[in-house]
């Protein structure tokens, strides 16, 4: 079968990197003033909670605080470990446009991504579970976020050429209804946003983590501040008309992964900051009566590189150790099996929760597997030599026996899978030779035919493994994000009663606190544009309080935006 050209690796229009150093600088450490209440602190330092204090500037509050526990050069939360992708609603080129920064000068297809399309993604990878009206707001409010985010931020929005567009035909073709991304990825991200905050007039403390929320209960106030212990050790109270949480989930605490995932989540790489670990979930809870709600038992996680740092992200590296390229060939287990459907839906609606399925492989690992036929599509930004350990071998017998050195324990099976894998598509391919391999659309290149059929089956970009040489890379699971967290007021992104089931005043969240939104998995591209739709509604809300509480404006309504 004739493959469509491969894409050049050196051609990738939005993959340009700054180079500045000022523009990944840190910020500088920042001591608040303690004369007067700030109107709104921000808990935590990456893209949601920068998003929810430069959006408590823009509407109007004029001392704003951001605070986090871990130090300066950790700044940026899970954000700057993320490509950079926001999945947005539109209507084609024309609406991403005014945002992108790198003049496409290709020819491109891309598709309308609508309201519908959106919706329809969210509820068929949560299976209906997610709280519609929290996500009915990360959808309509999508691309209007991003258009005010480069506004205050000048986000350097670009189309994702090198991650989310295969060369068909001489054509870009954009797949998986996510086209937009942030030049310089994470780093890109957190870099723009840190510049905006400190221009912005943000005040930044860190190495101050939060013990304690300060209520107010007598007087009907709410939360007017935090405990935190101060870089010296001494414990200090900063008052604060509103309190936003960003502070992450609890991805990097074992002892919580444990006990809310199950067993053998604490063994999960972490892919990110080692400072996301669920206090401010459990101090909300205890110390605010803040409504638990969500997915407690799922989280976003990935196939991951064995041979990564198992307890942090890599700073310079970032998201180059997540290998999302089994679409395009197979993983089995370390028994030799095969142990999902590699082509069940394309990448951008699966690979946020294969990693719980090779989790759950006999000693968590599983080496995926290609051939000459599609090695050279796999993403430079996964698979560059000098980011990855690749098997290389001229028959599978080899690439078995070479993989029985990094934990393969049965070699016969897995060339017997491969090769029951290869009959099982020839067969289909005699069964239906109308049919043509297509990476960007769910093309029906399957294993099953009405001779054979494989459990479980590849159902797209089913190609033989038979061209040398043979590839393969060892890969474990990988741990983003945790789906569990705080009921929110979707139009206030106030934090809910566990008692009353009202706002809770002064309390805000956004970010990956939130709960309900995800349940399982995830569309890929959504996490970093919900923590924009709900820091933006955070910021506001938490302005407009400080101001009521001022006499310049009337307080908000629990409904009010």
């Amino acid at each position: 079968m004739e493959l469509p050209s491969s894409p050049s690796p050196t051609d990738y229009p939005g993959d340009r990197r700054r180079s500045s150093a000022s523009f990944y600088a840190k910020p500088q450490l920042h001591y608040p003033h303690k004369s007067s209440p700030y109107d709104v602190l921000v808990i935590g330092s990456g893209a949601a909670g920068l998003t929810a204090a430069l959006s408590a500037r823009a509407h109007g509050a004029t001392r704003v605080l951001l605070i986090d526990k871990c130090p300066p050069d950790w700044a940026g939360g899970n954000g700057y470990f993320t490509a950079g992708a926001y999945r947005t609603i539109h209507n084609g080129l024309e609406d991403l446009w005014p945002l992108i920064e790198n003049n496409a000068q290709k020819s491109l297809s891309l598709e309308p991504y609508t309201m519908e399309k959106f919706r329809a993604d969210i509820d068929r990878v949560t299976a209906g579970r997610t709280d519609h009206h929290l996500s009915d707001a990360l959808i309509t409010e999508s691309l209007d976020v991003l258009s005010w985010l480069k506004w205050i931020a000048r986000i350097p929005f670009a189309l994702g050429f090198h991650r989310q567009a295969y060369v068909i035909e001489d054509k870009w073709k954009f797949w998986g209804g996510l086209a937009l991304t942030v030049d310089g990825g994470g780093k890109g991200l957190i870099g723009s946003l840190l510049t905006a905050a400190r221009a912005k007039g943000v005040d930044l403390l860190f190495d101050t983590p939060a013990t304690q929320l300060v209520t107010d209960e007598e007087g009907g106030k709410g939360v007017t501040g935090i405990l935190v212990q101060m870089p010296g050790g001494s414990i200090e109270e900063i008052r604060a008309t509103s309190v936003i949480l960003c502070a992450g989930g609890f991805e990097a605490n074992p002892r919580m992964r444990a006990q809310y995932l199950g067993p053998g989540w604490d063994l999960a790489y972490v892919r990110g900051s080692p400072y996301n670990t669920g206090e401010m979930l459990e101090i909300a809870i205890r110390d605010a009566n803040a409504k638990q709600m969500g997915n407690w038992s799922g989280c976003h996680s990935v196939a991951w590189d064995a041979n990564a740092p198992t307890e942090e992200g890599d700073q310079e590296k970032t998201n180059e150790f997540t290998k999302s390229g089994y679409p395009l060939g197979l993983m089995l287990n370390s028994h030799g099996n095969r142990f999902v459907d590699e082509g069940m839906d394309l990448r951008n609606y699966t690979y946020a929760k294969f990693g719980k399925e090779i989790l759950h492989q006999p000693d968590g690992i599983a080496f995926q597997v290609w051939d000459a036929q599609t090695l050279d599509w796999l993403r430079p930004e996964e698979y560059r030599d000098e980011t990855v350990r690749k098997i290389y071998a001229d028959s599978v017998e080899e690439l078995a026996q070479k993989c029985g050195s990094l934990g393969l324990v049965d070699g016969e099976q897995f060339v017997r899978t491969i090769e029951g894998y290869n009959d099982a598509v020839y067969a289909s391919q005699r069964e239906n030779p109308g049919r043509h391999w297509d990476p960007a659309v769910k093309d029906g290149l399957s294993t099953q035919s009405s001779s054979r059929w494989l459990n479980p089956p590849k159902s797209n970009w089913a190609l033989p493994l038979d061209q040398p040489p043979f590839v393969a890379v060892k890969v474990t699971a990988g741990i983003t994000f945790t789906f569990g967290g705080l009921a929110i007021n979707p139009n206030t992104a106030g934090v809910l009663s566990r008692v009353t089931g009202k706002d809770i005043p002064g309390l805000y969240c956004a970010g990956e606190m939130v709960g309900g939104l995800f349940y399982e998995n995830y569309p890929g591209g959504s996490g970093l544009t919900a923590g924009a739709v709900f820091g933006r509604k955070a910021g506001r809300s938490a302005a407009a309080l400080a101001l009521s509480r001022k006499g310049s404006i009337p307080a908000p309504s629990e409904g009010a935006e």
